[in-house]
């Protein structure tokens, strides 16, 4: 397949300016493309992934992919998708942010390449230099207010009459039209690619470059992403799912992926990984055959971790899952089994209630609340149903100790097959 024919069998094909001369184009010959973000943080986020993959994607069979960074546009922020005005961000935080950004980018685009290496861009450098009045006279004469009030993301909010958009956020088309010129002139960049609430941006671009150069560019969109239950594509109950694992542990970024819904699953490897047409295809002949396998989910969850955060943080990652299913805790790092701590009720107990002859393993049970009484804690244990660290204990008059201190300080106890609790000592 060539790369249209590979993003429209992914589902990553939206919309496109012109696809028939974008797919002569593209037959004749590597071209420049681009894709901008805005450092709106000191991270990307799962949201990000589409559109910065699909760059790789393009890298990945010659062409020439630059990411910019919108160190002007960011500054005013773009109105789109957004019911109400962002926060301003200080010229400091943006280069803060994209300095930070810049390095999550490295393990999504090859900078390295012999042939096609990567570019990061900040538009801050071309748009900064520019007067007001120079950027009015040679940018905004070339645009109507009419055409401007009649794209969707300043519509929605004039519409809003509680809310409205600044003239500043107005304003934002204008910069991104600017940049996609400004590209075309001095790298010939031919191709803006971006998610569908992008459109208008992008052809506001491309009627810019006409209108000044008399040059044809091209605009292809790529689908926000949705899930099947309703709820936001990259927000779970804590927030968003950000690829700094000091936002988001590796471990939490790896159960994002496995908690993928049965219906989404196939759509999240073809739009996400790398994997070929023919392992997803075989992904998904065995999900329809026994899905609560979930094989499918387990192939998405390694190769975003693997993609994001290296292949020995995946191994961490799965090591953590395995032990909230009665896995080994043999070599198990402190960092991975603080990761279960933020998956289980977590209690404090005194370490002085060690010394001695120890802690009652019953009187641990109930103090975590796995059993109602002490009384009923014995009998768990007698019955096999208790475990110290995810070892099965059916002595009822077993003693915790330092001995069974994890990391110096904590135990896991297990009741069953999925009640857990963690003890800290301190």
């Amino acid at each position: 397949m060539d790369i249209l024919e590979a993003l429209k069998w992914r589902g990553l094909f939206s919309d496109c300016t012109d696809l028939e001369q974008l797919s002569q184009r593209l037959a004749k010959g590597p071209l420049t493309l681009y894709c901008g973000f805005d450092p709106t943080a000191d991270s990307l986020h799962v949201g990000h992934l589409v559109p910065l993959i699909a760059l790789r994607r393009f890298q990945d069979v010659g062409h020439h992919p630059i990411a910019v960074a919108g160190g002007a546009t960011g500054s005013i922020g773009d109105p789109s998708g957004k019911s109400a005005e962002r926060n301003l961000l200080t010229r400091e935080e943006l280069n803060h942010n994209i300095e930070r950004v810049q390095e999550q980018l490295k393990c999504l685009l090859d900078f390295e390449s012999s042939t096609n290496p990567a570019r990061v861009l900040d538009n801050a450098g071309w748009v900064g230099g520019i007067s007001y009045l120079d950027f009015l006279r040679d940018i905004g004469k070339h645009f109507t207010v009419n055409v401007m009030v009649a794209k969707e993301s300043v519509r929605a909010r004039m519409e809003d009459r509680d809310v409205g958009i600044s003239y500043t956020e107005f304003s934002y088309m204008l910069l991104q039209a600017f940049d996609f010129y400004h590209l075309n002139q001095s790298t010939d960049c031919e191709l803006q690619i971006g998610g569908s609430d992008q459109w208008g941006n992008i052809t506001m671009g491309i009627d810019l470059t006409r209108k000044k150069s008399g040059r044809q560019v091209f605009g292809l969109t790529l689908p926000l992403i949705t899930k099947s239950d309703g709820t936001k594509f990259g927000k779970t109950e804590s927030g968003a799912i950000w690829l700094d694992p000091a936002r988001t542990s590796v471990y939490r970024f790896y159960q994002f992926w496995i908690r993928t819904d049965d219906r989404d699953v196939i759509k999240y490897l073809k739009y996400f990984t790398f994997l070929p047409k023919e392992e997803i295809e075989s992904l998904e002949a065995q999900h329809q055959e026994c899905p609560e396998r979930r094989e499918a989910q387990k192939a998405l969850g390694k190769a975003m971790t693997d993609l994001i955060h290296g292949s020995e943080a995946t191994q961490e990652a799965i090591r953590a899952s395995e032990i909230l299913f009665g896995g080994g805790l043999e070599g198990i790092t402190e960092q991975t089994f603080n990761d279960v701590l933020g998956e289980v009720p977590t209690f404090s107990m005194s370490a002085a209630s060690l010394e001695g002859d120890g802690l009652p393993l019953a009187d641990a049970l109930a103090e975590a609340g796995l059993a109602p009484s002490k009384g009923q804690a014995r009998k768990d244990i007698k019955g096999g149903g208790a475990n110290i660290n995810n070892i099965r204990e059916q002595d009822p008059q077993r003693l915790l100790t330092r001995n069974d201190l994890l990391f110096g300080k904590h135990v896991l106890l297990r009741k069953g097959k999925k009640h857990y609790a963690v003890v800290t000592f301190e």
